[in-house]
């Protein structure tokens, strides 16, 4: 019994992987990405693609670190697209939340949230939404989807919990350098 091979004449495997490979590494690295000119490991599972791509401009909006690279902010608007995977609820929520911030933008700017140019300007559009349940769905689970990543505690100075090496009192309590 002899085996035949499926691959098209002249494409070996080596020639196969290696230009996968560069496509890939190129979709990665291009200034315009998948989505919103950003490629990140999370991929939503809920939301709609640009609704979790606008959450995580949204995200920034709200916490602004400079130092803090965007996967960071979609690891935290993640953690809201798993929720609403699982709730109907959340996921309106969600995308109906982001589409009247985009109306509100377009209106504004033309243009929808995640591409209005100017920080102040997004910024004027949150503080516009801040009341409602979804800004405040989405600040909620930041403090804790931002800041609770631990590879992003020394970016911030925190060392993490203290009591398991003695507390504080002995290793640091004293050291606020910061402050003078």
């Amino acid at each position: 019994m002899t085996t035949r091979s499926l691959a098209a004449p002249g494409l070996s495997r080596r020639v196969f992987l290696k230009g996968a490979g560069t496509t890939l590494l190129t979709v990665a690295v291009l200034p315009n990405g998948l989505v919103t000119g950003k490629a990140w490991a999370q991929m939503p599972k809920a939301t709609k693609p640009e609704t979790f791509a606008s959450l995580v401009q949204m995200s920034r909006d709200c916490y602004p670190h400079d130092k803090i690279d965007d996967k960071h902010y979609a690891t935290a608007v993640e953690i809201l697209d798993e929720a609403a995977r699982g709730s109907p609820d959340q996921l309106t929520l969600l995308e109906d939340g982001m589409s009247a911030l985009n109306k509100a933008a377009a209106t504004a700017h033309g243009v929808p949230y995640a591409k209005v140019a100017g920080e102040a300007d997004r910024v004027a559009l949150l503080k516009a939404i801040e009341p409602t349940p979804f800004f405040q769905k989405v600040r909620g689970n930041l403090v804790v989807g931002l800041y609770n990543q631990k590879d992003l505690w020394p970016v911030f100075g925190y060392e993490g919990s203290s009591f398991d090496k003695g507390g504080y009192l002995e290793r640091g309590f004293n050291d606020i350098n910061w402050l003078t």
